[in-house]
């Protein structure tokens, strides 16, 4: 009986710290997102009062669309911001274990996400379903709100302090900004002859239907490469 008690007690130990350190992290990274939702709609703000004269059809559009998503539209351009629900802990190949930082406490190491996907404007206006949309980054952020981005080209080594790096409101508007320029310079690309040379008629009903036919901007193409900088 006595060994049973010692392996509860150490149970709830374990359990109660680690349990503790996830509701600190889900409720930072809630915090976080909310602010990264402010951080948009200030940005759709000052890009529409630039873009106002020069051409309405470039208004950025920012969108709400519940308390763990929000989008901001750009020309053929969305963002489509995600929080994960659950907390997250790094295989032990992961660069994050090299850190004194977490090698000091592996508390320090669970992480809440925050991800960012590309779509074209199209695939929504038109609700195209089908269609592919692209993950360009993601924000991870512990407890202490230390974070870093693990992401395509500028958004994979411009924010990778983990340990020393707090988020707040200017590094998340420096990300979202890079965010937007990864996804101006990520251009629709032709989809090979071969992979639509034949389409079914069901298809072109379709089709017609729900103007849908699958697009996205490297369908067909392996999305690295767009590695080359």
């Amino acid at each position: 009986m006595d060994a049973a008690l010692e392996k509860q007690k150490k149970n709830i130990g374990e359990l109660t710290t680690k349990s503790i350190a996830k509701q600190d992290v889900y409720e930072k990274t809630l915090e976080t997102f909310n602010l990264l939702k402010e951080v948009l709609g200030q940005i759709t703000i000052d890009y529409n009062q630039k873009l106002n004269d020069v051409d309405k059809r470039l208004l950025f559009e920012y969108k709400d669309k519940g308390v763990f998503d929000a989008e901001i539209k750009a020309a053929s351009d969305v963002l489509y911001f995600s929080m994960h629900t659950n907390v997250f802990e790094f295989n032990r190949e992961h660069s994050i274990w090299k850190t004194s930082y977490v090698s000091e406490n592996k508390h320090n190491s669970y992480c809440g996400i925050i991800s960012i996907y590309n779509f074209l404007a199209d695939s929504v206006k038109y609700n195209r379903t089908d269609d592919l949309g692209y993950l360009i980054g993601r924000i991870f952020i512990n407890k202490d709100q230390h974070y870093f981005v693990e992401g395509k080209r500028q958004l994979g080594f411009l924010y990778n302090d983990f340990g020393k790096a707090v988020i707040n409101r200017d590094s998340l508007c420096e990300i979202v900004e890079t965010a937007l320029g990864y996804a101006f310079e990520f251009d629709l690309l032709v989809p090979p002859y071969d992979q639509v040379k034949i389409a079914s008629l069901a298809q072109m009903q379709y089709k017609i239907e729900f103007s849908k036919i699958q697009t996205g901007k490297r369908l067909g193409f392996q999305f690295n490469s767009d590695d080359v900088s």
